[in-house]
This record gives structure tokens, C-alpha cells and sequence, in this order.
């Protein structure tokens, strides 16, 4: 709570000022890097792990107000570039680069962005959570990005930097509801770019500032800013969110996806119903008659049932990425449902990272488990080998991509490197507590009987009959992705948008229902394919069915390539390594997340069916 009486409560507030990123350029970059006025003593407030990741460098900033006392024209400081200097030449050049590629500043007053508000089109209104430094009019003399807003922005080849802000201060009074002080619940800004005659005494009026393209003679650039206070107890504080978040309009589109999603689980929960029901019902009752002589010479999955438990080829593979994938899955859920709930709201700086991390680390015993159970049924013998690949394997092949992007961000110099000692922490966490839980589950699950399996496997492999086009392996693969793919792709427009055009995300009870979608639809899928399969007698499942419903990984590295040339305006050989660096990052774990859906709903619906029929 603020109130004007300093003996009662707070009376000054803090701008706070946080890295600058650009939806042109994957490397956001630290407020000091650019040449802005600078705080006297400025202090770091305590960030969370997933802030860290994420890149967020929040820090104090010179701009202080006194609540409800309204500032016009004050100066914070002025810079000077001298053309002779080579350091101020680099400055300079610097700040003009961020101006092309467009970087937004993102300022916080009491844990809410300062937003700029400005209309679109059919007269509604765009908060957005950011602003730019300045911005450009080309050689051919064409304004772009923010230079549209000004037609006095117009000289060729110019630079107009907004030096000068009008902050307003929008607080909830409680006076009149029985608390002191007040609330604040809105901060928005206007930026400008303004050329005071004096910088000693200015008066926030005259032409624009212009930092001329050829660095020709000296620069002078004056910051100032102006702050006023406006009451409004209409707007609650728990809502103080809401006038961002109504501005992005996504909700509509969000129940259309939702609808196209739940028709594909629809259409597919039908057909399986129906091979389920009808046909899997038929067969059964056709061969548990007890005439089995007309039986034999029937075709179908019954005829395999002496081959269909055969453990597969590189079984050792398939259970580590199974134990990985179910560690995944198990963290994924959990996330998003306490998102569901509001504990990782877009308040929350970093929550959502922090979460998945921590419980990534703490799950590491279900992964050791089904991983060892598996193998154990598959009859493997290296139970050593087996344990270290699932502690080490995936996670070692995520921190090794991710190291790389480190060092390209170092050398960089942006604020998304992370530093030295996070990444030892992160190490400590991974071996000292995820490997030894890996251990710990590893242990139990081989302790535990190989899985039971309804029918007996014969000794010497069947021979599989030639396979149609379908039939075959990899057009079975390929297929199995398309409609899990195709519930998701709407979200996943969203999801992509919030990292890399630096947009909120907040709809985590779309993203809740979707993951639902998801897990039937692959679920669904794969029993479908697996289901024709054992129909052409071809037993080989195991792979297939993780593969299968994993294919749909290969559609999302599409699609982001298909995101990359056509939405974003990345440029840079630097960014361009980083988006596809961290993408495969993301790839990578979907890709054990549905396969591991896939093979356990397989497993499950082929331990089913082989369990109800009688065999000699």
C-alpha cells in the first residue's frame, strides 16, 4: 500500500527496469548495455531459477516518484556523444542498432508492467507490455515500426530515440472500504521524442530528437519524463491484470480450436469404439467357440499370438526413453495443473520455469522405475548400463544443446547467458539429487517380477506376410502424427508466440484441456494403427508404437520452421542458431512425451486383447 503520509506507509515508488528484447532478434540484452541514464545505486532484487533461464535482469531504475505528487518535465540526466571518441562512436552505434531492430523496453512498477496503450483497428485497444527505444525512418525515406504514430517523423535516413515519457499512475483508494492508503492498479506511458533547446531547464516542447544516420557531429540526448496520478476505485487489485490481458483478443479462436480438437477425439474415440465393440467382440467369440478346427485356418492378430510379447530389437533404447518420457509426462501434468489453478500466473516472474525444473529433478524415480521394470521385461541383462543411460542420456543431450547456446549468448554479450554459477547449480541439481533418485527407482523396479504376459511366445519367429502400402512401417509412422498434430497446432501458435514475439501467456486452462485432447488422440491413433497392423500379421509393435504417436514431434519442427520464415523477422546468423537450438530442445522432448503416451496406451490395449482369448 502507497500513501502521501511517509510516517504511515510507503510513499516512494520504484520504477523497476527489466532486459530489452525484440521480436527481430533472439538476444535480449541487459538496460546498462544501451547508454540510458543509470540509477546512483542500483540494486538487484533476488531472482528465482526460472527467471535466470529465461534471461530476466531486473534492476532499479533513476526513475522515483513521490505518490500523488505529479512531476512535469523532470530531467534525469543527458548524454553526450562526441564524434571524435571511438567509445562513444560504439555507444552510439549500438543504441541505433537497437532502434533498427526494434528492442522494447519493459518497465515494472509494483510487480506490473508498464503498459503502452495505443488504437487499432475497429477502434479497439492494445495494451502492450512494452515499448520501443526509438525508431527509424530508411534511406527511401520509409517510417517504420513506431515511426508510423508521427508524420514529423519524416527525415530520411534519421533515428528518433523516445527520450521523454508521460507515466500515469492509475491507484485504488481504500478509504471509503475500511483500509488505509491506496493501490496502485494501472501504470500506463506514452513514449515521445523530443529535442529541448536547453537540457539544463527543458520544457518537453520542440521537434523531435534526431540522431542522424552518419555520425557526423556531437549528439546531445536529454532523458525526462513526466508522472501523474489518477484515483479509480472502480478497478479491484486482484484485477489489475485484466486491461492487458483483454487486450489480446485470442479467446474466440482459442473455443474454435478447442471444438476442432474435440471433433478428431470424437471421430476417433468412434472408430476405436467400434473396432473395440464390433469386430475385436466378433473375433473373439468366433475364436473361443469350441470348434477351433474352422479357427486355424483364420487370418488376423490371432495368428500371432506367439510372437506378439517377442521382446524387441534395441529394447535397452526403448526403455530409456520410455522411463525419460514418463518422467516428462508426470512433470508436464503437474505443471499445468497447478498453472490451471493460478499458482503460476504471469505475476509470478519465472514460477512456470522454476516449477517444471524442480519437479523435473524430483521425478526422477518413476523414470528409473518404469525404465527398469521394462527392460527387465524385455530381458535384458546390462541393468547397469541401463540405469546410467536413463540418468544421463536425454537430460545430457538437452544440457549439451544448451551449453552451446550459452556460449553463443556469451559471446554475444546478452543478458539471456547465464551465468557460471547457475549452471553448476543446475549440474548439482541434476547429479545430486535426479541421478540418485534415478538410482532409487532403477532399484525398485528391478527388484519387482518381470511384467506378466497373457500368452506364451513361441520359440522360433513367424514368418510376417508381404505388407500392403499401408501396412508398411513408415507410412504407418507418418500418419500417426497427423491428427494428434492437428489438435494442437492452433495452441501451439499461442505458445510460440509468447517465447519468441514475447507475448503473455496466461491461457493455461486451454493449454490444460488440449494436453488432454493430446493424450487421447495418441492414445487413440496409435491403438488404431497398432490395431491394423496385428491384423496383417505383423507383430513387430513395440518401436512402432512409440514411434507412431512420437512422429507428431516431427510435425512441430515443421511447423516452428514454418513459424520462423513466415512470422518472425529473425535476423542474424546468432539468433537464427538460437531459435533452431532451442527449438530442438523443445522438439526433443515432445518427441519422448507422445511416444511414451503412445506406447503405453499399445501396451495396455494389446495385453487386453491377447488376455481374453483362449489359445491351445
Amino acid at each position: 500500500n502507497f500513501c502521501t503520509d511517509a510516517q504511515k506507509s510507503r510513499t516512494l515508488i520504484q520504477l523497476f527496469v527489466n532486459r530489452l528484447d525484440s521480436v527481430e532478434s533472439v538476444l535480449p540484452y541487459e538496460y546498462d548495455v544501451f547508454d540510458f541514464c543509470k540509477d546512483d545505486n542500483e540494486r538487484r532484487p533476488s531472482e528465482n531459477l526460472g527467471q535466470v533461464l529465461f534471461g530476466e535482469r531486473i534492476e532499479t531504475s533513476p526513475y522515483k516518484f513521490s505518490f500523488k505528487k505529479d512531476e512535469k518535465c523532470k530531467k534525469l540526466c543527458t548524454k553526450t556523444y562526441v564524434k571524435d571518441k571511438t567509445e562513444d562512436k560504439n555507444m552510439l552505434d549500438f543504441l541505433k542498432r537497437g532502434m533498427q531492430l526494434n528492442y522494447q523496453h519493459h518497465w515494472i512498477v509494483d510487480n506490473m508492467p508498464v503498459t503502452w496503450c495505443y488504437d487499432v483497428e475497429d477502434s479497439q485497444k492494445y495494451c502492450n507490455p512494452g515499448f520501443p527505444i526509438g525508431c527509424l525512418v530508411t534511406t527511401e525515406g520509409r517510417a517504420k515500426d513506431a515511426c508510423v504514430i508521427n508524420s514529423e517523423f519524416n527525415k530520411k535516413n534519421t533515428f528518433y530515440i523516445f527520450n521523454h515519457v508521460d507515466i500515469k499512475l492509475t491507484y485504488h483508494n481504500g478509504e471509503g472500504e475500511g483500509w488505509r492508503g491506496a493501490r496502485l492498479v494501472a501504470a500506463t506511458l506514452e513514449p515521445k521524442s523530443i529535442n529541448n533547446a536547453d537540457a539544463d531547464k527543458p520544457t518537453c516542447e520542440g521537434p523531435p530528437m534526431e540522431v542522424p544516420g552518419e555520425f557526423s557531429s556531437d549528439v546531445k540526448i536529454t532523458y525526462t519524463y513526466s508522472v501523474s496520478f489518477e484515483e479509480n476505485n472502480n478497478i479491484k487489485w486482484a484485477s489489475r491484470w485484466d486491461y492487458i490481458l483483454v487486450s489480446m483478443p485470442h479467446t474466440n479462436i482459442q473455443w474454435f480450436s478447442i471444438m476442432n480438437s474435440l471433433v478428431i477425439v470424437l471421430f476417433l474415440s468412434g472408430m476405436v469404439a467400434m473396432i473395440m465393440l464390433r469386430t475385436l467382440h466378433k473375433d473373439i467369440a468366433r475364436y473361443n467357440q469350441v470348434d477351433q478346427e474352422d479357427a486355424q485356418e483364420e487370418s488376423g492378430w490371432k495368428q500371432v499370438h506367439g510372437d506378439v510379447f517377442r521382446p524387441p530389437r534395441k529394447g535397452m533404447l526403448l526403455s530409456v526413453f520410455l522411463g525419460q518420457g514418463t518422467q516428462i509426462f508426470i512433470m508436464t501434468f503437474i505443471t499445468l495443473f497447478l498453472a490451471c489453478l493460478g499458482f503460476l500466473s504471469p505475476a509470478n516472474r519465472g514460477a512456470l520455469m522454476t516449477c517444471s525444473v524442480v519437479l523435473w529433478v524430483l521425478l526422477g524415480t518413476p523414470a528409473g522405475y518404469v525404465s527398469a521394470r521394462l527392460y527387465k521385461t524385455f530381458g535384458g541383462e546390462k541393468w547397469k548400463t541401463n540405469v546410467l543411460l536413463t540418468a544421463l542420456l536425454c537430460p545430457g543431450i538437452v544440457f549439451a544443446d544448451f551449453f552451446l547456446m550459452n556460449l553463443i549468448l556469451w559471446v554475444e554479450g546478452s543478458s539471456a547467458a547465464i551465468p557460471f554459477g547457475t549452471l553448476v547449480a543446475i549440474l548439482a541439481l541434476w547429479f545430486g539429487i535426479s541421478v540418485p533418485l534415478t538410482f532409487i527407482g532403477a532399484y525398485f523396479g528391478f527388484k519387482r517380477p518381470a511384467i506378466e504376459q497373457p500368452v506364451r511366445t513361441n520359440q522360433i519367429p513367424r514368418q510376417i506376410p508381404e505388407q500392403s502400402f499401408f501396412t508398411k512401417p513408415v507410412p504407418g509412422i507418418v500418419m500417426g502424427g497427423i491428427l494428434p498434430f492437428g489438435c494442437i497446432f492452433i495452441q501451439l501458435f499461442f505458445i510460440l508466440n509468447s517465447i519468441w514475439s514475447h507475448q503473455m501467456y496466461y491461457m493455461f486452462g486451454f493449454l490444460f484441456l488440449v494436453f488432454i485432447i493430446l493424450l487421447i488422440t495418441c492414445s487413440e491413433a496409435t491403438i488404431l494403427l497398432c490395431y491394423f497392423h496385428l491384423c496383417a500379421e505383423d507383430y513387430h509393435w513395440w518401436w512402432r508404437s512409440f514411434l507412431t504417436s512420437g512422429f507428431t514431434a516431427v510435425y512441430l519442427f515443421v511447423y516452428a520452421v514454418h513459424y520462423f520464415f513466415s512470422k518472425l523477422q529473425i535476423v542474424g546468423a546468432a539468433s537464427t542458431i538460437l531459435y533452431f537450438g532451442y527449438t530442438s530442445i523443445m522438439v526433443l522432448i515432445f518427441f519422448l512425451f507422445t511416444g511414451t503416451i503412445g506406447f503405453f496406451a499399445c501396451f495396455w490395449f494389446v495385453n487386453k486383447i491377447y488376455s481374453v482369448v483362449k489359445v491351445d
